[in-house]
């Protein structure tokens, strides 16, 4: 369909041609696409209509079919860092990962002139859109969430593309210095507080420990008699130069 008078007569010489010089022409007229791959044929610049080609044997038209094989496996694109700015007005920069496969071949060769250039752009200004609507603190807890919220932005822009998005991963976050002093001011006062709480923990068990033991002691004179001995005995074990001349317990 859409060949011309000229392109039509062209692909009937082509064919005759083909025929009468069989079967020495048919080593020329086939190509073998692998499993992985699809071919897409193109006859005197015009697509042919159908499915791609592919895989196994497919028959072309030498001098006036040309043909491209698209691979449809798994690939890999790193997104170089670009700098987003989040809801609470933090600039940062961050790099991401984005795993896509080429769906429709046909669809995709009629499209799209650079495959990568498209996707990195679009994974930029996505995520650029995106993180503008959440906070920083969001970014850093909830980093699945917001990868899986990319890859389906993704995915509805790419189909129209012939291009299926697996899945996308933000792999690092770069802070500015002031931003990272600020955070290391925040933990260390943090850290600070909970020291002081666990000290205040302890020196409430510390004050439970000492009535506990003072309204034992208070109810045995013997006891507190002995304990004031023993407190004397370390403090001669610790300063041996030390002369202590106790106070009778009834005097005090």
């Amino acid at each position: 369909p859409g060949l011309g008078i000229c392109e039509w007569l062209l692909t009937i010489l082509s064919f005759l041609f083909v025929i009468m010089t069989f079967p020495i022409s048919i080593w020329f007229c086939m190509k073998v696409v692998r499993e992985y791959e699809r071919a897409i044929v193109f006859r005197l610049g015009h697509l042919l209509p159908g499915r791609a080609r592919g895989p196994g044997l497919f028959f072309f038209l030498p001098c006036l079919d040309t043909y491209h094989k698209v691979d449809l496996r798994l690939k890999t694109l790193e997104i170089p860092f670009h700098q987003v700015v989040t809801k609470d007005m933090v600039t940062l920069e961050i790099d991401a990962v984005c795993y896509y496969r080429l769906e429709n071949a046909s669809l995709l060769l009629t499209t799209l002139t650079s495959i990568s250039s498209a996707i990195q752009l679009l994974v930029q200004t996505t995520t650029k859109r995106l993180l503008a609507h959440r906070a920083f603190s969001e970014l850093l807890l909830d980093r699945k969430t917001i990868s899986q919220e990319i890859k389906v932005a993704l995915d509805a822009v790419t189909g129209c593309w012939g291009i299926k998005v697996e899945r996308t991963e933000i792999n690092n976050v770069q802070l500015p210095a002031e931003v990272r002093q600020s955070l290391a001011v925040e933990a260390e006062a943090q850290r600070q507080a909970k020291v002081r709480v666990i000290a205040a923990e302890g020196e409430k068990a510390a004050s439970e420990s000492l009535r506990m033991a003072a309204e034992i002691l208070s109810s045995a004179p013997a006891a507190a008699q002995l304990r004031y001995l023993h407190a004397l005995h370390s403090l001669t074990a610790e300063k041996p130069a030390a002369f202590i001349l106790p106070l009778p317990l009834d005097a005090m």
